[in-house]
């Protein structure tokens, strides 16, 4: 459905986003030492799947000392495959520590967790498709919260209630992106049963602080994916993705997601497909596959950590401080910036043959689709020019990765027509 408040909602970001005053490095440099945290907040309640009432809970980090009183804020939360993970996880507070110490307010939530069938018959798609729509309810209540908290409670934690901000990690992403996307009553799975314990009031739920709207300015995906890219519409929330192209938990693309490996659930469609409809659509959106990288590899690796928070940094300053350099085009220094090479693909869009040039040798070439299948590889060429014929390949976007013999790699999309 397209968002026609949304609209509204982006051209009064727009101009906060101007008013905002990052000429200091703030939003974008580590601009205070130290944060303060609130832990405990209780933002609603609402029943789980078993009926028994439970309290939502959120922490704030906040820049130590600021000032400032008119702030963006990003909301976090965290993985688990919805029946695990917490508010408190290394995926989500060191980033929301490190934003705050770059000026925003931040904050990490807690949602409701369990799903039926586990651990035996199994989840079924009905299961894990109420599992989400409640985690999705208690995000939109936790943006309600803050808009209430301006309206009501005198801004107590000193926001800009037209710059909220999401930012999802595995499950978490899933709680993003369906915010943003299944944003209509007529878009929820008929296999959803409404009358099951906490699950009234439809896509907005019933989670606490009603009447406020639970819109935000543009969303982060960090190994997430969506029930349906079909929900997504011109003029939706803009979206930053990430996700590692081995992933085995969540599918880089349209698959079949599975319960610990074990037990079949259900096609979804990950990062790549919503970075595809995003494309066609004209949606503000950025993608950054990680190749050869399994699920959120920034928690164990500091090198993708450095390059989430690169991307993201860049993709909220750009809202919050204005202009449209919304995605970064380079991997950070400590993933061998210095050694990348410059790549042409040419003609792109293509229908018979892709030349790839370099300044560099390359060893290897892999051409992915969108719903992250390999489809073309070549192997110890060792050669700084190449064409790759393309004219079996169905119509659509394509990845083309280029790894050179100096072991760094660089992604380049392109479309097969």
């Amino acid at each position: 459905m397209k968002k026609i408040y949304l609209l509204g909602l982006l051209a009064v970001s727009t101009f906060s986003a101007h008013a905002q005053d990052c000429s200091n490095g703030r939003y974008v440099d580590e601009v205070f030492q130290n944060i303060t945290t609130t832990s405990d907040i209780q933002y609603g309640a609402n029943l789980d799947l078993d009926g028994d009432n439970v309290n939502l809970l959120l922490d704030v980090y906040q820049p130590t000392g600021d000032t400032e009183t008119n702030r963006p804020i990003i909301i976090f939360m965290h993985g688990g495959s919805f029946v695990g993970g917490s508010k408190t996880g290394n995926d989500v507070v060191p980033l929301a520590e490190e934003f705050a110490k770059k000026g925003y307010v931040t904050a990490s939530i807690n949602y409701r967790l369990g799903m039926n069938g586990i651990p035996f018959p199994g989840p079924e798609e009905k299961d894990a498709t109420e599992t989400v729509m409640r985690a999705t309810q208690d995000t939109r209540a936790a943006v309600r919260f803050f808009r209430r908290s301006v309206d009501t409670e005198g801004n107590p934690y000193g926001i800009d209630d037209t710059q909220i901000y999401l930012v999802g990690v595995s499950a978490g992403g899933f709680n993003a992106l369906h915010l943003a996307y299944l944003d209509d009553n007529s878009e929820i799975p008929a296999v959803a049963d409404l009358s099951e314990p906490g699950l009234s009031g439809g896509v907005e739920g019933e989670s606490g602080s009603p009447g406020y709207s639970s819109e935000v300015t543009a969303i982060v995906s960090i190994a997430g994916a969506l029930g349906d890219v079909a929900w997504m519409q011109a003029g939706d929330t803009p979206v930053l993705s990430f996700h590692g192209d081995d992933d085995a938990t969540v599918p880089y693309g349209t698959d079949l997601i599975t319960f610990l490996g074990i037990f079949d659930i259900m096609i979804i469609d990950g990062s790549a497909s919503v970075h595809a409809r995003a494309e066609d659509l004209g949606l503000i959106n950025c993608f950054k596959p990680h190749p050869g990288a399994g699920h959120v590899p920034h928690v164990s690796n500091a090198d993708y950590y450095d390059t989430t928070v690169t991307y993201m940094t860049q993709w909220l300053k750009t809202f919050v401080c204005g202009g449209t350099d919304y995605c970064f085009d380079y991997a950070t220094m400590s993933l061998d910036e210095n050694t990348l090479h410059d790549v042409s693909i040419y003609p792109n869009p293509a229908s018979t043959k892709l030349t790839i040039e370099s300044d560099g040798t390359i060893n290897a070439v892999r051409v992915i689709d969108f719903s992250g299948r390999l489809v073309k590889e070549a192997t110890n060429i060792n050669t700084t020019l190449l064409s790759i014929d393309v004219s079996s390949l169905p119509e659509g976007i394509y990845f083309v990765e280029s790894n050179f013999n100096n072991g760094s790699r660089t992604t380049s999309k392109v479309v097969i027509r």
